[in-house]
């Protein structure tokens, strides 16, 4: 499918006001949805196989309902319908009338300004002015990648106000933002992923051409902007597709939320289609750098050629010399995902490992309970996540009672997403404590320089680079009945967790609709301020990953590790001409004297010796100071601490008292 040009042949409707004579040939970009001609009028066209007739009910917002004109709408073949009304523009309102009692919002809808039961509005995409125009996309290399939700990344929660931040975070060191979904779904507030308008930015945030504006302000700094998308179900409420036809689900399968997209049953061609040219849309009308691929398990698809590897191939032919960056959440570890579609993948470009998550959190934490259990935090689960990226590749995993993963040897490790927070976990594991909160001081600014430094593509969960005091719930704005079963549902969810399953333990838990969790979650940018020392080692640290010649992965020619002991581990990054290596130590426990050490990850460069380049410890992240590890006799490390080493020149004649 080419979805560069898509030319349809329109019969041109005589019913009633505003419609021209008959023209050959529509030239449309998208084959459902509004689109403004630029020879004059709106060219309009739907997929309802199930109607036997349908109308298109048009008119401006403040006539809406009282004096709307009905268009009747040509049946084209294979269930669609379309219509050119020349005196239609941008800033109109329209619903669909499919002959049933209800009107509904197009399916296809660019915009919803009252919500995803109220009317659909025109948008003239080609209005937007960019700026970016000399922008090519996000650097294969050192990618940094910063979580955000519009809604409380900031007070307002709108795209113009999060805009303001964006040189901040550029200065910080975040090169990519991963924006949680912002499609229309039902009510005030929410994380998203429960959208029902796939191609309509979510009104509470800002106009489509507010989203505009902040992906082109991104840019300017140098910062590429992917998008959460959620192809594996829709929203509960305000979803209408089914009204237009019983296909666009499968009867076939059931997601874990509920009814999935139909990708190989009947009539899924243009199911298929709707999904494909949204990836198309979002790339060419809005100028996203790529998506994060929400919960790719559950996108069920038994074609030979599966919808994710054609979606993937589809948006970088329409991004044309912009580089994309593709990425997923994928569960079960499967890292075909990752091969190219020569060899049997799907094209992408990264994988979330949660392994590395779960293993820092048993070490920060201690905490092994429901999906933690198969880790222990142990210093060899760091050395090989950060040389192989997934843990389990295979193996038997006793949570799930079945093997877990699949092998990623030969996969360059920057492919993987390493991360101590994200949304989930902050919000699944019951109060919505950040991880600083629960973890001693010094080991948490040691596993944070293990995410920056390591060479896996480090994630950064908003307000994570200054220890936000905002806990990050979950919520949710329905209502009524619906909303006791959220919560309900909610609940049951968490019992998985056994400190969560007691009565004295869910007495605690938020109401997801709850306006007043909403709030807490937000942000605070006064402690940037305040909380100074966290916000230095996030800034350093990213410095120092952005401007060294290995942590940058500019002379980076390889990683190995060692485990020294049961609580500490090493990484040693090789520099290409073997002369500036760099030690990344990481201790687990209280100070500790290295004796003996026979490790030859630990051997200097001829005629060097180590030395401090960079320690968690320094006062300026709130330790107690710095020490040089290695004497003259052994090494000694500081407790609860990452310390960087550099060679330095260092005569050995000088050892041995040579002349």
């Amino acid at each position: 499918m080419d979805c560069n040009r898509l030319a349809y042949q329109v019969t041109q409707s005589t019913a009633t006001i505003g419609i021209t004579k008959p023209m050959a040939t529509i030239h449309r970009n998208y084959s459902v949805g509004p689109e403004v001609l630029p020879t004059g009028g709106v060219h309009f066209r739907v997929w309802a196989p199930d109607a036997t007739q349908v109308h298109l009910i048009l008119g401006k917002p403040d006539h809406l309902e009282d004096r709307p004109s009905t268009v009747e709408m040509e049946e084209e073949g294979a269930g669609y319908w379309s219509v050119r009304v020349a005196s239609a523009q941008a800033g109109m309102w329209y619903f669909y009338d499919v002959g049933k009692p209800d009107l509904y919002p197009d399916p296809a809808s660019r915009f919803q300004p009252g919500g995803p039961h109220g009317a659909s509005q025109i948008v003239d995409a080609s209005s937007y002015v960019w700026r970016d125009t000399q922008w090519r996309g996000i650097s294969a290399r050192n990618r940094v990648i910063y979580e955000m939700h519009i809604g409380t990344f900031i007070a307002e929660g709108t795209y113009i106000a999060a805009a303001r931040e964006l040189t901040e975070l550029a200065q910080l060191g975040i090169t990519v933002i991963q924006m949680m979904p912002v499609v229309e779904f039902a009510g005030k507030f929410g994380w998203g992923y429960d959208g029902v308008d796939l191609y309509a930015p979510y009104h509470h945030y800002g106009t489509p051409d507010e989203l505009r504006y902040f992906i082109d302000c991104a840019h300017d700094p140098g910062i590429g902007v992917i998008l959460d998308v959620v192809y594996n179900h829709c929203g509960s409420v305000g979803c209408y597709l089914q009204e237009f036809s019983q296909h666009y689900f499968s009867s076939r399968y059931k997601s874990e939320w509920g009814a999935t997209f139909n990708f190989d049953g009947d009539q899924s061609a243009p199911v298929r289609e709707f999904i494909i040219e949204n990836a198309v849309y979002w790339i060419r009308e809005f100028h996203f750098d790529g998506f994060r691929l929400d919960a790719t398990q559950q996108i069920f698809d038994s074609s030979r050629d599966h919808i994710v590897a054609e979606l993937v191939w589809e948006a970088r032919k329409a991004a044309g010399d912009r580089t994309l960056y593709i990425i997923a959440e994928n569960e079960p570890q499967q890292c075909h995902y990752l091969y190219s579609r020569e060899h049997q993948g799907f094209g992408l470009d990264g994988l979330l490992n949660d392994d590395f998550h779960h293993a820092a959190t048993a070490a920060l934490k201690g905490f092994r309970e429901a999906y933690f259990y198969d880790y222990r935090g142990s210093p060899q689960e760091f050395v090989s996540a950060l040389k192989y990226g997934f843990l389990y590749q295979g193996q038997w995993y006793a949570w799930q009672k079945q093997p877990r993963g699949t092998p990623s040897f030969g996969i360059s490790i920057d492919r993987f997403i390493h991360f101590l927070q994200n949304h989930d976990q902050v919000a699944n594991t019951g109060f919505g404590k950040r991880l600083h909160t629960a973890a001693h001081p010094g080991l948490y600014r040691a596993f944070t320089a293990l995410l920056l430094l390591g060479p896996a593509t480090p994630l950064l969960f908003q307000g994570q680079e200054f220890c936000a005091d905002s806990p990050f719930l979950y919520f949710a704005d329905h209502q009524g009945e619906f909303a006791d079963q959220v919560f309900k549902g909610r609940n049951e969810f968490l019992q998985q967790f056994s400190s969560l399953a007691d009565s004295n333990s869910t007495a605690y838990l938020t109401r997801p609709d709850d306006v007043a969790v909403f709030q807490k979650s937000k942000l605070d940018f006064s402690q940037r301020i305040e909380h100074a020392e966290a916000y230095n080692l996030h800034r350093d640290l990213l410095r120092l990953r952005r401007e060294d010649p290995v942590f940058s992965g500019a002379e980076l020619a390889g990683v190995d590790g060692s485990v020294l002991s049961d609580k500490i581990f090493m990484l040693r990054f090789f520099f290409r001409d073997a002369s500036q290596d760099r030690l990344l130590l990481i201790n687990l426990q209280g100070d500790f004297p290295l004796s003996p050490i026979p490790e030859p990850l630990l051997a200097p460069h001829p005629e060097t010796r180590w030395q401090l380049l960079w320690c968690s410890e320094h006062p300026r992240y709130g330790g107690r100071g710095m020490v040089q590890p290695q004497t003259d006799e052994n090494w000694i490390l500081p407790g609860f601490a990452a310390v960087v080493l550099q060679p330095h020149p260092f005569m050995m004649s000088n050892i041995r008292g040579d002349n």
